[in-house]
């Protein structure tokens, strides 16, 4: 069961501080718990791709754990991600261009018969229940707030950021990154290298190795998104300390005043 403090702000930094307790919480819901219990007792009889998407529960699991829970039923294309050379940039999991699946790939190497996956580390049976739990309680979170969830994700996932083309193949990091630094949707019409220039001119890539850059930027990001929501922005008192005024602020008040913030301030 999810909370919401009243905005991104305060819910994300409550998440951020006590993560271990939510995420334990997470695991002991029963429908988690149970089927938790049957991946981990079942993963290691899988030795083929053929194996894993023919096991709908293994399969699903793992899904949930990359982000793709709604892509479950695209065996297909799904084995034949799992079969890609992740050595070919121009093999299917590159082409598609949505980093979730090449996370996956990489995640279940083992199982790939291309013998440029094995210079690969597949993730261990651990760290693919890690991921599917932090990966669930996002999804929670989000049912109340977006914001958080998206805050949540991108904490989680910033030290993988490799360039600018890591952050425009998720639609999750472009949206955290679109909002702080208010880039049009527009964008996606020019050509990707360029998409890419501008992102890393915003972002420097290898501040999001550090989480202290990384705290500052989602904490930006979290106020910015709440100054765009009236309903939060009129009700959390956080955002009032972003607004040139008492409780009477205005909502576009806080916005621009957001908006200056220093990356990283």
């Amino acid at each position: 069961m999810s909370i919401y403090l009243g905005s991104t702000f305060a819910t994300f930094n409550y998440y951020s501080k006590n993560s271990d307790t939510a995420l334990k919480q997470e695991a002991a819901q029963p429908e988690v718990a149970r089927d938790t219990a049957y991946y981990e007792a079942n993963i290691g009889s899988v030795t083929s791709v053929d194996d894993f998407v023919n096991n709908y529960r293994l399969l699903n699991y793992a899904m949930t754990a990359y982000g793709l829970s709604d892509e479950t039923n695209a065996k297909a294309l799904v084995k034949q991600v799992l079969s890609s050379d992740l050595s070919d940039s121009s093999s299917l999991v590159y082409k598609l261009n949505d980093q979730r699946y090449l996370n996956l790939a990489k995640a279940f190497a083992n199982l790939n018969p291309n013998d440029s996956a094995a210079s690969y580390t597949a993730a261990t049976t651990q760290q693919v229940v890690n991921s599917y739990l932090e990966q669930q309680l996002e999804t929670d979170v989000g049912q109340q707030d977006e914001g958080t969830q998206l805050a949540l994700y991108f904490q989680r996932n910033a030290a993988n950021i490799t360039s600018g083309y890591s952050i425009l193949g998720d639609s999750q990091l472009w949206k955290v990154v679109q909002t702080v630094y208010d880039l049009p949707e527009s964008l996606g019409s020019i050509d990707i290298n360029q998409q890419k220039d501008l992102v890393e001119s915003k972002v420097n890539i290898a501040d999001l190795q550090d989480p202290t850059k990384v705290s500052a930027l989602l904490d930006r990001f979290s106020a910015v998104w709440d100054a765009t929501n009236s309903s939060a922005a009129s009700s959390d008192p956080v955002l009032e300390l972003f607004s040139d005024g008492g409780s009477d602020a205005s909502t576009s008040g806080a916005s621009s005043n957001i908006l200056d913030l220093e990356y990283g301030g």
